[in-house]
């Protein structure tokens, strides 16, 4: 597996394939890949040019070296405290919105600084090999899945830094733990380990260390291989649509997307394999 730069000028992310699944990697291991203009944008970059490639069927984010993402850099978060200009490293990331070909429309409910994440119609595996605190855990919540080595660490760390909720977490994170577990570790600030946040529902498994990424690599191969990337995408935009919409109106779309499946490619595909006893061959169409 060869890694290399997401482009010349942005080394803080790299990007790598696997057969159908492409990995972009936090690159700045010397400070625990910590949050800075570049990893946005590399992660942003990366994510557009995977969107629409037909050979790739999932996405995985992780770190370099002994942590997933250590929060803000503190450089720059000391330069927010010298001075009243606002600091907006995205500035220069087109935001138009994506072209959402099938599913129901989502992006107009996602125009926050990860709503990236949440529009791309593949799915989005963040593999937590390490420390992950502040910014870098609210990127994970608008990850589809998370995994996470044994004895990461995690945090939310604002109120320990006289910060609030930011980018959505206030939204998203009672959804995923639930409103006690969400006040507990926004008030308190507290380090807790892998181990808690797979009790709490925070992450959706807890691996071995010494062989994190194989196992991880191993579920998101079975879903790259064995699920269509059709019915993902679809399923993906309905999830977070749902967030939205009261069950009258999910189960309408709903009714009405199933009526689509049954005209594509890959519901003939999903009979076929299964009555001729073999492997999928989805085309995602």
């Amino acid at each position: 597996m060869k890694s290399e730069p997401i482009n010349s000028l942005n080394s803080d992310v790299l990007y790598s394939e696997i057969d159908n699944i492409a990995i972009l990697t936090l690159n700045r291991p010397e400070k625990l890949n910590a949050y800075n203009a570049n990893i946005f944008n590399g992660l942003k970059e990366g994510i557009k040019k995977i969107e629409n490639r037909e050979n790739i069927n999932a996405i995985i984010i992780t770190g370099a070296g002994r942590g997933f993402c250590a929060g803000a850099d503190m450089d720059g978060l000391k330069k927010t405290t010298k001075s009243n200009n606002k600091i907006t490293p995205e500035d220069d990331i087109d935001e138009k919105l994506p072209n959402e070909i099938i599913g129901p429309k989502i992006a107009e409910h996602f125009q926050t600084r990860f709503g990236f994440l949440a529009t791309c119609r593949k799915p989005i595996i963040a593999a937590i090999n390490g420390p992950c605190a502040g910014i870098g855990l609210v990127m994970t919540l608008f990850c589809d899945l998370r995994f996470a080595a044994e004895g990461a660490k995690f945090t939310t760390a604002f109120s320990r830094r006289g910060l609030i909720a930011e980018h959505g977490i206030s939204w998203i994170l009672p959804k995923l733990i639930g409103h006690a577990h969400a006040m507990d570790i926004l008030f308190t600030g507290r380090v807790f380990l892998a181990e808690e946040a797979f009790k709490i529902g925070l992450i959706n498994n807890c691996f071995p260390k010494d062989d994190f990424m194989e196992s991880t690599l191993e579920y998101v191969k079975d879903l790259a291989n064995k699920s269509s990337p059709r019915s993902i995408a679809v399923m993906k935009s309905q999830i977070y649509k749902a967030f939205f919409q009261n069950l009258n109106d999910a189960a309408s779309i709903g009714d009405l997307e199933m009526e689509k499946s049954f005209l594509s490619e890959d519901f003939k595909e999903g009979v076929n394999h299964f009555m001729e006893k073999r492997a999928p061959k989805f085309t995602g169409k």
